[in-house]
């Protein structure tokens, strides 16, 4: 996977290398040939010509991306999630009243795990659930909760997670730590965020 990844990349860098290339001047009776391209023999040939790539190539988001698709196996769960110390939680017998509903918008965030008195997780709330119109002064969020959901784990890797989001159909994974304890959350937005080098 990585080695056509990093063909990609090359066959696309490498055009934008042309005009940074010294050519020879042809002798007046011969005709222009352009140099060879030069291809990276291995990793290491790779990351040298990325350090010796101008800026007005390569941006530094566009280092970010690269870096992120060579660093895209081995990067774990726990180094992109959101830490539960950051998330939202509503209480299962909570009334949706417009002060819990401002916060929950307000947040940014799009999922909000639903939690008895025990602090277990019994569903997830989605914002598209939240229509205002559609909500009673009196709901509780019990009402509006989805108990489908899945998990993720700290260890896990980020092509395990890609797997995960294409068998279940799912962007917003809770992640749990090693005794099975909520750790946070992660999406396909986080993900994307990642590679695209937001």
């Amino acid at each position: 996977m990585f080695n056509n990844i990093l063909q990609k990349f090359v066959s696309w860098l490498d055009p934008k290398l042309d005009k940074f290339r010294t050519r020879k001047t042809p002798a007046p009776t011969t005709k222009s040939i352009n140099p060879p391209k030069y291809t990276p023999k291995n990793l290491t040939d790779f990351i040298a010509v990325l350090k010796r790539t101008p800026r007005s190539i390569l941006s530094d988001t566009d280092r970010a991306r690269i870096a992120a698709v060579m660093s895209f196996d081995d990067r774990k769960i726990k180094d992109l999630m959101v830490p539960k110390s950051s998330m939202i939680f509503v209480k299962n017998t909570e009334i949706l009243g417009p002060l819990i509903l401002d916060k929950l918008y307000k947040s940014g965030f799009t999922h909000f795990p639903v939690i008895d008195s025990k602090n277990k997780v019994k569903g997830i709330i989605h914002t598209k659930a939240l229509n205002a119109l559609e909500i009673k002064k009196t709901d509780r969020a019990d009402k509006y909760l989805n108990k489908d959901f899945n998990y993720l784990h700290l260890g896990d890797t980020l092509p395990h997670a890609v797997e995960e989001i294409t068998r279940t159909n799912s962007n917003y994974f809770l992640v749990l730590d090693d005794t099975d304890s909520l750790a946070g959350f992660f999406t396909t937005e986080i993900l994307l965020d990642y590679l695209l080098g937001k």
